[in-house]
């Protein structure tokens, strides 16, 4: 008895364990898409102390407990104040008083039950730092700084330090003397495709297209055929010709003469990183800079950081709001940390560091938050290129447009403000009244959704009585959402994400005035949001994660003059965008689509990617399982379909046809072995019948008309697969394909794949005989020209019995009815990704492609595009700064800051917004008008019910053009090239 309990004990803890990573992986994918599976393995080794629990501090810890490291440990000795609540997210009023660290532990702790996450009350010592691999300072004294960064350089810790003040904000980070780097930017190898090869010293690479090579970048040759000696010869460095489809490589002159194909892939190589200690770096900084032309500002920043240090050593206190005494006390001390650098100050940041040093922001603690815990992840993963070493960032643009009178902004102890006195130190009680009336449409819980509500919270947006937050989104909470989507837990998943946000925003401050909607927005839903909901708004943020939406929400700012705040990331990349009636242009409509379209001809024939094969196998999927139950469900209902359906032409009518015929005739299974059957065969058609067919029309020795191999560059010459049920890859897709056609017609179907083995065993296989007179597409052109296959044609007559064979409708149409199925990438138990990876694997065999696994499957064929928390927080930071300048109605364009980022490089770049395009409305006027401009037209013209372009014409003329803002002059800086608006797309 005894060891049966012992065995059943192991037994559901090993079935545990597995569930518990098979949650964790599916909860992380967004991150292993981002860093890859070797870097998500180091972090899961990665202990990290976090001090200081203040804004900053809780912001770190939030986004690098979802990224999932082994541990994370948060210190703080301090106790809540009313001022922490204007950045500290996981505070509440009750709070007050109490350690830091200890009252947000538990709101830690259910982010990410697979990171231990603890609390550490007392001081920080050398007994402690040595437990972790990464330590985090912030909220700390430069003595501290020094102190515990040269026990961390001396011991091998990765050391940070972050810190906020106001408007301002700094990172510093020392990974050690040498810091190897596997992978330094994260962007996918680039390949090219090769034309020739020379034999010489060196040997000169001709590729079919332009590279992206550059010179010292190593390569690795794949598929050379003739001069083979470089499929085996590893990593080859390379150096760029004049020419752009040029590259040389190392000595060919020995090796055999290449005759035709190739791939050339980088290889990308370790690069090694090295740091000073803090101690050092001080008085010689190397500095990132975010923003071009900044240098002179970044090195004040620097001083001003270390002068304030000393203000506080001396003072006991920050410098008071906007007191000139103060202000000219830290411009002193920085004057003589100036003598020692010799650097030019930039005196006017020195004042309004000062001013706003007593400043704690949650859109700045989000900014800097999100950078650091990025620097974080690097440390832990060693993925991507750290900061080296000093990053500054200032958003004082925010400030009033108009130096102010002194203002009083005493740190207000009323109920109604004390939660805001972090703020109020910056901007003051004016400001923070008119952010507590503000009503603003929030589009979007996601990523950044969630990070936006955060921070309208902290900042008070929309919570005094007369303010209002309305926010919508359809979607319901998955698991896949809780590593980025901070607002919710475990316990969410299945709720709707509007309602859920809300109630964890109204906990974070129960002042807010929000409402929470389900709609789309888009023109079905303009009966909620139409005219009058516009109106009443003040602004509208997008936090969208596609384009057609994001257009059609800027057109309706633009309808009704509204200011619009957007912003997106992907992966480690983000942007930010703001849209300021009458100031800056709006998002406008896109160009082009984001994505290139792959072209039909390469997807059906002739593909090269494995990017080519997922996309055909998801089409599979959509057309097996879901347009074919659907035209049947349409056919059994819709009399009037048959008919629409053959004038779609006789191709397209005859493949709908006969799937109609064989889901409602003879070939309609009825049992589960009918559905393996029908796998079988469908594997059999397409692995083998149809390579064989096209191999037929195309023999790997074809020639085309100019004389040169028609197999070659990226057309890769196929061969056809046999069927095994001894390889897993062909089983899986049997399994996957016959259950998910089994689930269109509601019968039950297994895993067992011994029962399945069995059933393959009596399936008859028809043999196959290549058709001739088949026309295939194999160029572009080809693909978009109406040319009908022959065999097609000769298939008329069998069009024709179709039609008449389902010219009435079944008596049983209700029992034929099928079930279409929905693609659900996020359900590892239902079948829809395993088919996905087993077919697209299966044609990448076909063709010689490299195989993907599920990882990279599903984030090809599901259209994921990964969002991290590091970088949705520093895009939602930045967004909320705009905010802003928008509430205080700046009208300088030069003040608003659009911004792209990368945080894999630490990559900042702010840009000027562009001014909206003018126009004139005649040839007499000689005033201009850009799209904000609108011509009211009030009444009846005449008496008539409508109105002629000429008397809508003449109106205008009567009664003049638009009152507000008749005129736009651009700036004359505006006519500089600029990022494009357009970047990423998740929201």
């Amino acid at each position: 008895v005894a060891s049966c309990v012992v065995s059943l004990s192991e037994h559901v803890s090993a079935v545990s364990t597995f569930l518990a990573v098979a949650f964790l992986c599916d909860c992380h994918n967004s991150y292993r898409y981002v860093l890859g599976h070797e870097a998500m393995h180091h972090m899961k080794k990665a202990d990290v102390l976090i001090a200081g629990m203040r804004g900053l501090g809780v912001e770190i810890a939030k986004n690098v407990i979802l990224a999932g490291v082994k541990s994370v440990t948060v210190q703080d000795e301090g106790i809540a104040s009313w001022e922490d609540l204007s950045s500290q997210f996981y505070l509440e009023e009750s709070s007050i008083g109490q350690n830091r660290a200890q009252c947000s532990l538990s709101k830690l702790l259910k982010l990410n039950p697979y990171v231990t996450v603890s609390a550490h009350t007392g001081p920080l010592h050398e007994n402690l730092l040595a437990q972790f691999q990464v330590v985090v300072l912030t909220n700390s004294s430069l003595d501290e700084q020094r102190k515990i960064g040269k026990y961390c350089h001396s011991s091998g810790i990765q050391f940070i330090t972050a810190d906020t003040k106001g408007l301002c904000g700094q990172i510093f980070c020392d990974f050690g003397e040498q810091f190897e780097v596997a992978d330094w930017n994260g962007v996918p190898p680039v390949f090219a495709t090769i034309d020739h090869i020379s034999r010489g010293n060196p040997g000169i690479v001709t590729c079919t297209d332009k590279h992206e090579f550059q010179d010292g970048d190593f390569v690795a040759f794949s598929e050379v055929l003739g001069m083979t000696e470089l499929n085996s010869c590893g990593q080859v460095e390379i150096k760029v010709l004049g020419k752009p489809y040029t590259f040389s490589i190392c000595d060919t002159s020995l090796f055999s003469e290449y005759e035709k194909g190739g791939v050339a892939t980088e290889v990308k190589m370790p690069k090694m990183f090295h740091f000073q200690a803090l101690h050092d770096a001080i008085s010689n900084p190397q500095m990132v800079m975010t923003g071009y032309g900044k240098t002179n500002k970044h090195h004040t920043l620097h001083l001003a950081f270390q002068a304030l240090h000393c203000f506080v050593k001396r003072a006991g206190r920050l410098p008071k709001p906007r007191d000139q005494a103060d202000a000219k006390m830290l411009l002193a001390m920085m004057r003589e940390l100036k003598s020692e650098a010799q650097l030019e100050l930039d005196e006017d940041i020195v004042r309004k560091f000062a001013f706003t040093a007593q400043g704690n922001l949650g859109p700045v603690n989000s900014f800097i938050g999100g950078l650091a815990a990025q620097e974080v992840l690097k440390a832990s993963s060693r993925k991507f290129t750290p900061v080296q070493q000093w990053l500054y960032f200032d958003a004082l643009e925010c400030l009033p447009e108009e130096e102010e009178e002194k203002e009083e902004v005493r740190l207000l102890t009323e109920h109604n403000f004390a939660r805001y006195d972090g703020q109020i130190a910056v901007f003051g009680k004016a400001f923070q009244e008119k952010l507590g009336k503000q009503k603003y449409f929030l589009v979007g819980t996601g990523a950044i959704g969630c990070e936006l509500l955060k921070n309208f919270a902290l900042i008070g947006l929309g919570a005094a009585e007369d303010g209002h937050i309305t926010v919508t989104d359809m979607d319901s909470i998955e698991k896949s959402n809780l590593n980025r989507q901070f607002l919710f837990t475990s316990e969410d998943i299945g709720r709707l994400k509007s309602e859920t946000a809300m109630q964890a925003i109204l906990k974070m401050n129960p002042s807010m005035h929000i409402t929470a909607h389900q709609n789309r927005v888009d023109p079905e839903s303009e009966e909620v949001y139409g005219n009058k909901f516009f109106s009443s708004l003040d602004g509208v943020a997008a936090a969208l994660d596609n384009l057609e939406a994001r257009v059609y929400l800027d057109g309706r700012c633009v309808q009704h003059q509204k200011p619009l705040l957007e912003g997106g990331t992907l992966g480690t990349r983000g942007h930010t965008t703001v849209v300021v009636p009458f100031l800056t242009d709006s998002y406008g409509v896109p160009g082009s689509s984001l994505q290139k379209a792959i072209p039909l001809c390469t997807l059906k024939n002739f593909p090269y990617l494995i990017e080519h094969t997922l996309q055909w196998a998801r089409d599979e999927f959509e057309g097996l399982f879901k347009q074919v139950p659907e035209n049947v469900n349409q056919y059994l209902t819709d009399h009037e379909f048959l008919q629409r359906t053959l004038e779609r032409g006789e191709a397209g009518a005859l493949e709908v046809l006969a799937q109609l015929h064989g889901s409602v005739g003879s070939q309609r299974p009825a049992v589960w072995e009918d559905c393996v059957t029908w796998a079988r065969l469908r594997w059999e058609i397409l692995y083998n019948n149809d390579i064989r067919q096209l191999l037929h029309c195309f023999p790997p020795h074809q020639m085309t008309s100019s004389g040169l191999p028609f197999w070659s560059g990226q057309k890769k010459c196929p061969h056809p697969l046999t069927f095994s049920p001894n390889n897993a890859t062909h089983m899986d897709y049997i399994i996957a394909a016959a259950n998910l056609y089994a689930q269109i017609y509601k019968i039950k179907g297994t895993r067992d794949r011994n029962t399945i083995r069995e059933v393959l065993e009596k399936v008859h296989v028809p043999s196959f005989t290549p058709k001739s007179g088949v026309k295939i597409h194999h160029s572009l052109n080809d693909c978009f020209n109406n040319t009908v296959s022959i065999h097609f044609l000769l298939d008329t007559a069998h069009l024709l019995k179709l039609k008449n064979e389902l010219a009435s409708t079944p008596g049983n149409s209700t029992t034929l009815r099928m079930h279409p199925i929905e693609f659900e990438k996020d359900d590892d138990t239902n079948f829809h990704m395993d088919f996905i990876v087993a077919a697209s694997n299966l044609r990448a065999e076909n063709y010689g492609i490299p195989p993907a696994d599920r990882l990279k499957s599903k984030l090809v064929a599901g259209r994921i595009i990964p969002a991290i928390a590091t970088t949705t927080a520093a895009v939602a930071g930045l967004m909320c700064l705009e905010l802003y300048k928008l509430v205080q109605g700046h009208r300088r364009i030069e003040l608003y800051r659009p911004a792209f980022l990368n945080l894999a490089v630490q990559t900042c770049v702010f840009y000027q917004p562009l001014a909206p395009q003018l126009f004139t409305v005649s040839d007499q006027s000689g005033k201009k008008y850009s799209l904000w401009n609108q011509f009211p037209v009030q009444g009846r013209c005449n008496g008539q019910e409508e109105m002629t372009l000429k008397e809508l014409i003449e109106q205008i003329k009567v009664r003049g053009p638009p009152t507000h803002t008749d005129s736009v002059q651009p700036s004359p800086s505006l006519k500089r090239k600029l990022p494009s608006k357009r970047t990423l797309s998740e929201g």
